[in-house]
């Protein structure tokens, strides 16, 4: 086989590069770009390169001239507004070197680099958009531990504390039986008020999952899941699975968490598989079923919390996939790393 030149590549980069290059006289005439800047600026070869409004509106001493870029010969970048070829100015960091001269006509060529920055304004935009995302789902976990604690600590052991009590009553008054039996069902009514407590305190915030970790609390809600409908089989199985970063540990029980309520509540499933494996960067979960499937365009998102288990994952820096056609099921693959960066 044989090898390119470096002219080769070269040219490939010319070609395939984001930056518009543009060669140009001193009279901003246009003598070779690539596609990236044609694309970018509609301009044409021979068209004259406009000022940006940075030269327009600087200061600028006698006689100098009023493209920056050519006045100072070679400039590392600066940014400023291009107006294109259909009148819309576009945010753009330039930098400019003058390339060669001509011993002959005295005629310099200067390279023009020009960097889109509506792009990169977007990217900022969507990253923006994501810690605002990440902060109010933390903040929303951290309300929910928060209010748990609360439930089970305050209300739930005031309760055990009137539970206690009754106990006591009870055992000084056993040659009545009407009194018996209403206290009887007061302690009824105690136990499912209780039970209650610690359900919703659950749903908030599980309490093994800061204790125990990740898989003894999935194992945990499939027990109660399969428990309230035996109709339904779920199979957890794990590999590696070990204490890893807690923000992960709940954001992954929530998808779980989320995953099964669509189940239940839409799939007309009566298996499903789970699957979770880790490694020493990485957590990769599988989430199947063989219910009835969906097809997501004729569905919206929001009715299944597929958007919310997205945005829990988006925030991870992981992946989300779903796959489900009708008859079918509904199979959801997840990547996450195990621990966020120190950015993040």
């Amino acid at each position: 086989m044989t090898s390119r030149s470096p002219i080769d590549y070269l040219k490939d980069i010319y070609e395939h590069i984001q930056d518009g290059i543009i060669i140009m006289k001193a009279n901003r005439k246009i003598m070779m770009m690539n596609p990236a800047a044609k694309k970018l600026t509609g301009w044409n070869i021979s068209d004259i390169v406009p000022f940006c409004t940075f030269c327009m509106e600087r200061q600028k001493e006698e006689g100098e001239p009023t493209c920056y870029l050519i006045a100072n010969s070679e400039v590392p970048s600066f940014l400023s507004q291009m107006p294109t070829y259909h009148g819309m100015k576009i945010d753009v960091e330039m930098s400019t070197a003058a390339i060669y001269s001509s011993d002959e006509t005295g005629e310099t060529e200067y390279l023009l680099v020009l960097r889109d920055q509506e792009t990169f304004k977007k990217a900022q935009e969507v990253e923006t958009t994501k810690k605002m995302i990440r902060a109010l789902i933390e903040a929303k976990e951290s309300e929910h531990k928060r209010l748990a604690q609360e439930l089970h600590d305050g209300v739930g052991q005031s309760l055990f504390t009137v539970s206690v009590a009754l106990q006591a009553v009870d055992s000084f008054i056993k040659d009545n039986d009407k009194l018996n039996q209403y206290i009887k069902e007061v302690q009824q009514e105690l136990q499912k008020a209780m039970d209650d407590v610690n359900a919703y305190s659950h749903q908030l915030r599980p309490h093994s999952l800061d204790q125990l970790g990740l898989e003894p609390t999935i194992r945990m809600m499939i027990e109660n899941i399969m428990k309230n409908l035996p109709s339904i089989s779920i199979e957890l199985s794990t590999k590696g699975l070990d204490r890893c970063d807690p923000v992960v540990e709940i954001n992954l029980y929530r998808v779980i968490q989320e995953a099964l309520h669509n189940v239940v509540k839409y799939a007309n499933a009566n298996k499903v598989q789970i699957r979770i494996v880790k490694d020493k960067t990485h957590i990769y979960m599988n989430i199947r079923d063989n219910g009835i499937g969906f097809k997501r365009e004729n569905i919206q998102s929001e009715g299944l919390g597929l958007k919310h288990m997205e945005e829990r994952i988006d925030l991870l820096n992981g992946k989300f996939d779903i796959d489900s056609t009708i008859g079918n099921g509904t199979s959801i693959d997840v990547v996450v790393p195990s621990w966020r960066s120190e950015h993040d």
